[in-house]
């Protein structure tokens, strides 16, 4: 898992990415490229 300052450019890579809001982070998920995982800050 990336972790980023900024997962906005990240998101636009593929698709297939979702942004997540999980216990008060940000997250980019993939479901089919799991490699596309990242973190905010």
């Amino acid at each position: 898992m990336k972790v980023r300052n900024s997962l906005k450019s990240l998101r636009g890579r593929h698709r297939g990415n979702q942004l997540v809001r999980r216990k008060g982070r940000v997250y980019v998920i993939n479901k089919t490229q799991r490699r596309f995982k990242a973190r905010q800050g």
